[in-house]
């Protein structure tokens, strides 16, 4: 399952992750446990463990089962397409959120 070491040898990132068959490594380094888990926690993200864990608390019907993933592929396809004109010019791309208290670009904002 879930293995944790503590590394003091390599100073690099305070945590590593390692996909060893079906178990996940994560790597401590320097003693700093919540960086880890940080680390973890991102990596449980985006193999999508969150959202079958919650899927998994209620049976779900084999006919409500094909339904959702016949929804999903819907959404996929439209996504792809979405993405494609809008690569190809055909309609506007979408407006980039703009979060109050935050720099536009990637430099922070000096004080005039």
């Amino acid at each position: 399952m879930l293995q944790l070491r503590s590394i003091l040898t390599e100073p690099q990132p305070a945590a590593r992750l390692h996909v060893i068959g079906n178990d996940l490594q994560v790597l401590v380094r320097d003693n700093n446990v919540d960086q880890a888990l940080k680390a973890l926690k991102r990596k449980m993200q985006r193999e999508g463990l969150f959202r079958e864990m919650k899927a998994r608390r209620s049976y779900e019907k084999p006919s409500e089962r094909r339904n959702r993933e016949a929804a999903e592929a819907v959404r996929r396809a439209r996504k792809a397409a979405r993405k494609q004109a809008v690569r190809e010019g055909l309609i506007a791309a979408p407006k980039k959120k703009v979060i109050p208290g935050r720099p536009t670009s990637g430099f922070a904002a000096r004080p005039a």
